[in-house]
């Protein structure tokens, strides 16, 4: 019900062709920066006829919006959604969605919570980093946009998340700590506990600063019960574009 409010309000608001220009009187600059950065993506590298890779979050949304705007406008774009969340935006805003793997995909856009010098990233603060890592595999090319604050010399700032089954959580979280002397794990949602859209849970580990990303990654991955980490190597990533106080500028 909430999302579906959201949804709805967002598009009453100006989140349909011809809002932005009312919306940006009273956006703040966050978000005007984040409007900015993901309009340039769409704009740059989304073709008319093409099939897209669609992130989730609050800089991602705005690619999408973009994306809507080009549709309503005779274009021939379909996207494969990263999340329940982008799949209910993209239907709100008459995107055609295809299902993964039906199509290739030529180019996926999403943001990042981390972007580091050799352009390894951290995802998953939306929890969808699973599907967002299969887009961004299976895409021609990977387009991260963020705002300069997502940019780091090493990852390990905002904690990794870990996607794991829920039967494994608590052996998984235990398997972590004893593999990695001083890492703190914790269950996202606690008593409460966060579920993924693909009905797993999620593990946030203060690893402090990382200096292998695609090595912690596959140790990571070796301990039964983890789906997938929100570490990405710097081979995913394509281009990277960040909104600049004086303008989106490309890495």
């Amino acid at each position: 019900m909430g999302l579906l409010f959201f949804v709805r309000f967002w598009t009453l608001s100006g989140g349909v062709a011809g809002g932005p220009a009312r919306e940006s009187l009273r956006m703040p600059g966050a978000e005007e920066a984040k409007r900015a950065v993901g309009y340039a993506a769409v704009d740059r590298f989304v073709r008319d006829g093409s099939c897209i890779g669609l992130g989730t979050g609050t800089t991602a949304r705005w690619a999408i919006e973009r994306v809507g705007q080009r549709v309503a406008g005779g274009e021939r774009i379909v996207a494969v959604a990263t999340s329940v969340t982008t799949e209910v935006l993209c239907s709100a805003l008459g995107i055609p969605l295809a299902a993964f793997g039906s199509s290739e995909i030529e180019v996926a856009i999403d943001g990042a919570d981390e972007v580091a010098a050799d352009w390894s990233l951290t995802k998953g603060a939306g929890g969808a980093m699973f599907r967002e890592k299969a887009v961004a595999l299976a895409a021609r090319t990977f387009v991260v946009i963020v705002t300069p604050e997502k940019l780091v010399d090493k990852l390990g700032a905002f904690p990794t998340p870990v996607e794991v089954v829920p039967f494994s959580a608590g052996a998984v979280a235990a398997a972590i700590e004893a593999s990695y002397p001083g890492v703190r794990v914790r269950r996202r949602g606690a008593d409460s506990p966060f579920v993924t859209d693909n009905g797993n849970a999620i593990l946030d580990c203060a690893f402090g600063p990382i200096d292998d990303a695609v090595a912690l990654d596959a140790s990571l991955r070796t301990i039964h019960g983890i789906v997938a980490t929100g570490l990405f190597a710097p081979s995913l990533t394509g281009v990277v574009l960040v909104a600049d106080p004086d303008g989106v500028r490309e890495l």
